[in-house]
């Protein structure tokens, strides 16, 4: 089977009219799919695309809940239920101004991907609202989130769709909505990931997703011919979870992470990031990063606003590993370059899609080791899923055990991609690697069900 450009028209009409993202998002993974397509007719024969990139059902519900002020408040709530052929639907919930039903379905369909190259039993999903629960407070996003709840149960369930947190829901959104649903249904069992601890949560969920990149770079490095991190100076953006378990991690390999960011600006440490300041500063404190020079004089703080135009000041510092672990389309076409310049060997993605395409297009024709989102930022997925079986086995696991299944998890993804790009003529290359073992444990479940 060949993409024509038919069928990217098709596509295009029938999901895409306004939502640009999503249809960014298919084409890429179409593009890199084309070995595969090509390979097996079975795949046309099922119609595998078109059925992949429709959602099964979407849903959109009115939110009405009451703030502190007694003011009546009205948001949209949704969840996007993408493809369920290896398991209960699973993805985030972001509460956000930005969310609606385009972005939902980009994130969704990428979600399908990065779920499938765990090798769990999970399917994909995503949902939100464009509530934003900065500056409110504790009682609002409660009753905002029962309110939310009181929608989304109906199409929830342990083996039906298991939501997450994601941007804008952390232990305290997810405590509240689990709280409300057990209220609702009077069922105790694992319906959504991400509680705290003291009722389901599992151990590591908030290291997850940092450690999951470090080891899945670690080895991709060894694939490459390259001795592992020891002595490797590193470049992190974030000063979230993420950034802050990629930079313990990459210490406790023997790296030395020199940067991190926030959105006001970025601090640069030659001596290596103290991780203890920095978790007192943003987890402890959620101040600006401008406060690690109190205690860190010899450090180097840049704002925002003078970062090198249209570019990221984290990218500015020589390095030999970058981790762009803030957001989307933070790493620049520019960054990119400059990072090349440096000579940097591998950027790993620990945010969703934080490179741009031309960012990466740089990155290929440089022969740099690029890692995408979907495979190098599956560590907390992975412990997602972990959690819902030890739910459903009312189970307790101690830290090691999660710990080793989540290293032996990312190493595994980073086989299955490293093999797939060799087996379809694109060693090397870690997106359409991927996008195509991804995508071929999908389909096949797919066809193996029939329609």
């Amino acid at each position: 089977m060949s993409i024509s450009d038919e069928t990217i028209e098709k596509i295009r009409r029938t999901n895409c009219q306004t939502d640009n993202t999503f249809f960014q998002a298919v084409e890429e993974v179409l593009v890199s799919l084309k070995p595969i397509l090509e390979s097996d007719p079975i795949y046309e024969r099922h119609a595998i695309v078109e059925r992949l990139t429709t959602p099964d059902r979407e849903f959109k519900f009115k939110v009405v809940w009451m703030d502190d002020n007694q003011k009546i408040m009205v948001n949209n709530g949704y969840r996007v239920q993408f493809n369920n052929a290896l398991g209960p639907y699973k993805g985030g919930l972001r509460f956000h101004p930005s969310v609606n039903s385009g972005i939902l379905k980009f994130l969704g369909f990428e979600q399908i991907f990065k779920n499938s190259l765990t090798g769990l039993p999970i399917g994909g999903a995503k949902g939100g609202s464009d509530f934003d629960p900065k500056g409110k407070s504790d009682f609002e996003v409660m009753k905002f989130c029962s309110a939310y709840m009181t929608e989304l149960h109906k199409h929830i369930g342990p083996r039906i769709d298991v939501p997450a947190g994601d941007i804008g829901v952390g232990a305290r959104e997810i405590g509240y909505l689990f709280g409300e649903y057990k209220k609702i249904t009077s069922s105790y069992e694992g319906v959504l990931t991400g509680k705290p601890f003291m009722f389901g949560g599992s151990l590591m969920r908030p290291e997850a997703t940092g450690y999951g990149c470090v080891y899945f770079t670690d080895e991709m490095l060894k694939y490459a011919g390259k001795d592992g991190f020891e002595g490797r100076i590193c470049a992190v953006s974030g000063a979230g979870n993420v950034a802050i378990h990629t930079i313990e991690k990459l210490y406790k390999l023997g790296a030395k992470p020199v940067t991190c960011s926030d959105s006001g600006g970025t601090i640069y440490d030659p001596r290596g990031i103290d991780l203890d300041t920095l978790k007192d500063i943003k987890l402890k404190k959620r101040e600006s990063l401008i406060k690690y020079l109190d205690t860190h004089s010899e450090a180097i703080y840049t704002p925002v606003e003078e970062y090198p135009e249209g570019g990221h000041e984290v990218w500015q510092i020589p390095c030999e590993c970058a981790f762009p672990c803030a957001t989307q389309n933070e790493l620049t076409e520019i960054d990119a370059k400059t990072l090349v310049e440096n000579g940097c060997i591998s950027v790993s993605e620990g945010a969703n899609m934080p490179s741009t395409p031309e960012a990466i297009e740089v990155f290929k024709e440089n022969d740099i080791l690029f890692a995408p989102a979907k495979a190098a930022n599956a560590g907390g997925v992975a412990v997602s899923e972990f959690e819902m079986s030890q739910n459903a086995g009312m189970e307790k696991w101690t830290y090691e055990k999660v710990e080793s299944m989540l290293e032996t998890t990312m190493r595994q993804i980073c086989k299955r991609v490293h093999l797939t790009a060799q087996e379809y003529g694109v060693a090397g290359n870690y997106v359409d690697g991927a996008n195509i073992a991804g995508f071929k444990r999908v389909a096949d479940a797919m066809i193996a069900e029939g329609i």
